[in-house]
């Protein structure tokens, strides 16, 4: 069965944000905010400056900071109450993700992302950690949300690492899907008892995914470190956001992301962005699916060319060989791991991983680049 889920509304564009009370008003009018307390003091009142204007709607306000595990999902839910009829999330990953988790009691979901570091904004998933930074759980949705709203000139004002961590992110999108092709392995898309495979859409836009990366993201980079908002810009925030979001639970994932999951197990694992060991571990995929060493060395100059890490040093690992051997034994236990059509032993893991390491450091070399 082939299977298709999306997101089901994507505005984009400067200044939008100012606008999330009036956009929330079309889905109800009892509404709660769950930002982070870095986005409250950002943003300040002009989240909330158009509900003199909205009649009856009302808002009420949580922070959440911390990990995102069941427990602190439990405390936000006691914090805001009950009554609200739309959840609107304000900030990255973790805050959306806990926003999905309240929505799923039957509230419509806004959802406003402040960086553009992974593909979560769209996504009918969450993903839960333990209180240490360990990725531990997986909750795949009933519904996508039924709004994102991408405010360009917030996250051109964010630090360029998160935009260079979401193009890591992006960047597998295609890659993994190419395996899930390759061995009929199941998408994301929830099918209640049923399990489903790509579209030719979902397909079609995994490439349109790679080639804007590949076409726009060192120009996008740029415009980021300078604060600017440009059509290259525009092009990478769509694809790290729309594209790679509907285009990973449409194709699937794979070994990327079994590998760069499995990094949090180990010490310091988690000091690295999510983006940025999926970006690492998609050059393992490319290494280990034996791809031509003219698209590995493709994929390498672009993550290098975006500050994607392409090294141990850069996701701040210093890994000893039983951390790789903890980390490839992990990577072999996840899930998404059984849509690569290679099938390797721990050992093999390991060596892909240092080959990885070495092409980061010998392209580091070749570029001039320093290290991180």
């Amino acid at each position: 069965m082939r299977a298709w889920g999306s997101v089901g509304h994507y505005l984009q564009g400067p200044g939008i944000i100012d606008h999330a009370a009036r956009y929330a008003n079309l889905f109800g009018t009892r509404h709660l905010f769950v930002v982070d307390a870095f986005v409250q003091h950002m943003l300040g009142d002009s989240l909330f400056s158009e509900y003199g204007d909205l009649g009856g709607s009302s808002y009420d306000l949580v922070t959440f900071e911390g990990e995102i595990s069941r427990g602190s999902v439990e405390r936000v839910r006691r914090e805001a109450g009950a009554g609200h009829d739309v959840i609107v999330a304000v900030g990255g990953g973790k805050v959306i993700d806990v926003a999905k988790m309240l929505a799923a009691d039957g509230a419509a979901l806004v959802v406003c992302p402040t960086i553009a570091a992974t593909d979560a904004p769209t996504s009918a998933m969450s993903i839960l950690y333990s209180d240490e930074g360990e990725m531990n759980d997986i909750v795949i949705h009933v519904k996508n949300p039924d709004l994102v709203l991408v405010d360009t000139r917030v996250i051109a004002n964010a630090p360029v690492r998160f935009l260079s961590a979401g193009i890591g992110d992006a960047l597998s999108t295609y890659y993994e899907g190419v395996s899930n092709e390759r061995t009929g392995h199941a998408n994301y898309v929830w099918c209640d008892t049923e399990s489903g495979v790509a579209t030719l859409a979902g397909r079609a836009v995994a490439r349109a995914c790679v080639e804007t990366l590949f076409r726009d993201g060192p120009a996008a980079v740029r415009a980021n470190a300078a604060r600017t908002v440009t059509p290259a810009l525009e092009n990478v925030v769509e694809a790290n956001v729309l594209l790679s979001g509907i285009g990973f639970e449409n194709v699937g994932c794979s070994l990327a992301h079994g590998l760069g999951n499995a990094m949090t197990v180990v010490s310091n694992g988690e000091r690295s962005m999510h983006g940025e060991r999926v970006g690492f571990s998609t050059l393992s995929l490319l290494i280990a699916e034996d791809y031509p060493s003219e698209e590995i060395e493709r994929a390498a100059h672009l993550c290098v060319d975006c500050g994607v890490p392409v090294t141990f040093e850069e996701l701040r690992l210093d890994p000893s060989s039983d951390d790789l051997e903890k980390i490839a034994r992990a990577a072999l236990e996840a899930e998404s791991w059984g849509a690569s059509p290679v099938h390797l032993d721990v050992r093999e893991v390991v060596d892909v991983l240092l080959a990885t390491d070495a092409l980061g450091r010998r392209m580091r070399g070749a570029e001039g680049a320093p290290t991180r």
